[in-house]
């Protein structure tokens, strides 16, 4: 249209090149190109240094340590900005709405740019409304990296920076765009995060956590008895006649390993969150590995009652024909093999966990305190998943959960119903329900510990399922007595499988004699 006018601009698809060019225009009319000028209303020229003391934080959840500087920007015309620097480092810049958190660098984002075709120099151009806060972050592409850097704004009206200092949070970080995810499943360090107090002792914590210590401790002990005297009656020849017996002798023993780990786990979340000063090559061997073996010893205690509930089933089923020397060459392989195979479907995790780690900046104010207190480390354990092996965990944490959570069940159900039904069909002169009265009353040592069980998992499933983003803080002690009674199998396996069995208590009598006579004997040598 001939009212209107176009404009025509021409660039090069590499920084810095140069060289001629022309323009060939055709059309029905004549068109007459001229050279327009755009001149730049610069409104700001602000200029810092990101030096050793600036905050650092992951940029974008991939570059650690990157040192990077907030500034809040202040406009008095709603309009188009342009905001572009002159640097000599590889700079990134970005603007926020509302708020800037270095723990979730993805919330409240609106625009970005690396300095991609600009020689390392990022340039922002974005509608800014006033009576609106805007924050804008200077950071650098390469990690520990420092320099000189300016930032120019230009606009329709005048505009100005001040310095900005984010409120923090000491908890995990949760991306809202799952970049990272640390599964589908609750922690101890998300379930207890905002009730630390970091720098403060114990003794002046919270009463949440000073009854959680109560607890950990509580459960520690009686985790640690019940271990033991179910390795003292598992280990008794008698109480190995079948398959069983081995598996609940392993069972003891993993037990043991798995409550011995839990309260290594409270500790370690507890104190490191409370010395804040802990070195991080404690934090990153701590990632890496405790929460892995934890994972591991629960799952396979999980497995092995499992196989305890299947075996016990196969018995109900084949009766007198019943392989006991098969059972047991069964049980031992598996013994073997089921270590190897639930670690071999947690290795993703061993090799995506890793630290996250943010410093604040330097407190310029009170040059009276000591660099402890003038700077703060914020530091969290985080899982990195692409979407594939995300979907891969979430399969996996489900089978290892639910897989015995189903075996249990239907093993209960087996034992009863199985069984009832298998007799009515040979003792026909009492009816069916007469027959399921009476498999309970004769197998309910066999029925009272996979019921049992299937309570004690549902805590343990239903806390596996809540997302990485659930508020703990306000029903923290659902949370955590949940996590807690996911512990339970570990430490009632004596009263869950010894207790109720005759066969079993007997062999616990027998080898705690045996025991006790044995301790008098080496008392007199010894005197």
């Amino acid at each position: 249209m001939s009212t209107v006018t176009y404009i025509l601009v021409v660039t090069t698809y590499e920084s810095k090149e140069t060289g001629q060019f022309s323009i060939d225009v055709l059309g029905k009319n004549k068109i007459i190109l001229e050279r327009l000028s755009t001149p730049i209303n610069i409104q700001l020229i602000y200029s810092s240094k990101l030096i050793d003391d600036s905050p650092t934080y992951y940029r974008d959840y991939q570059v650690p340590e990157c040192h990077y500087e907030t500034s809040q920007i202040h406009v008095n015309t709603t309009g188009s900005y342009v905001l572009w620097s002159e640097n000599n480092i590889n700079a990134y810049g970005y603007i926020y709405k509302n708020d800037f958190n270095p723990l979730n660098p993805s919330k409240n984002l609106l625009l970005s740019h690396g300095g991609e075709c600009n020689d390392g120099k990022f340039k922002l151009i974005i509608d800014l409304k006033i009576n609106t806060r805007y924050i804008l972050v200077v950071t650098t592409r390469d990690p520990k990296t420092i320099g000189n850097f300016f930032v120019y704004i230009s606009g329709p009206n005048n505009v100005s920076l001040s310095r900005f200092s984010p409120e923090l949070s000491n908890c995990a970080i949760r991306d809202q765009y799952n970049l990272y995810m640390k599964g589908i499943a609750l922690t101890l360090d998300d379930i207890l995060c905002n009730e630390l107090q970091p720098n403060i002792v114990l003794n002046n914590q919270s009463f949440s956590i000073k009854l959680s210590v109560g607890l950990t401790i509580i459960m520690f002990v009686a985790g640690l008895i019940s271990g033991i005297l179910s390795f003292v009656t598992f280990q008794n020849k008698d109480a190995q006649q079948v398959g069983c017996g081995i598996y609940l002798l392993a069972s003891s023993i993993v037990s043991l390993l798995t409550i011995i780990m839990f309260i290594i786990k409270f500790w370690f979340v507890v104190l490191t969150r409370i010395n804040v000063s802990t070195s991080l090559s404690v934090l990153r061997g701590g990632c890496a590995s405790i929460e892995l073996i934890l994972k591991l010893f629960l799952y396979l205690d999980g497995w092995l009652n499992a196989c305890v509930a299947i075996e016990r089933a196969v018995y109900i089923f084949k009766g007198v024909k019943f392989d006991k020397k098969k059972s047991k060459s069964i049980a031992r392989r598996t013994i073997l093999i089921l270590p190897f195979f639930i670690f071999c479907t947690l290795i993703h995790e061993l090799v995506l966990r890793r630290l996250f780690e943010y410093k604040t900046a330097r407190d310029t104010i009170d040059t009276s305190k000591t660099n402890e207190a003038i700077i703060k480390r914020y530091v969290s354990c985080i899982t990195r998943y692409s979407p594939s092996v995300q979907v891969y965990n979430i399969a996996v944490l489900f089978f290892h959960l639910v897989g015995p959570f189903i075996i249990n069940l239907f093993s209960a159900l087996f034992i009863i119903f199985g069984g009832a039904r298998q007799r009515s069909v040979v003792q026909n002169n009492q009816s069916f329900k007469e027959h399921i009265q009476e498999q309970f009353t004769e197998h309910k040592q066999l029925i009272i510990s996979p019921i049992v069980l299937l309570i004690l998992s549902i805590p343990r499933l239903i806390i596996s399922l809540l997302p990485d983003y659930m508020e703990t803080s306000e029903n923290m002690w659902l949370y955590l007595g949940s996590y807690f009674i996911s512990f339970s199998p570990s430490m009632l396996i004596f009263l869950i499988f010894v207790f109720p069995s005759e066969l079993y208590m007997k062999a616990f009598k027998q080898s705690f004699n045996r025991i006790r006579r044995r301790t008098p004997t080496k008392s007199a040598r010894s005197g």
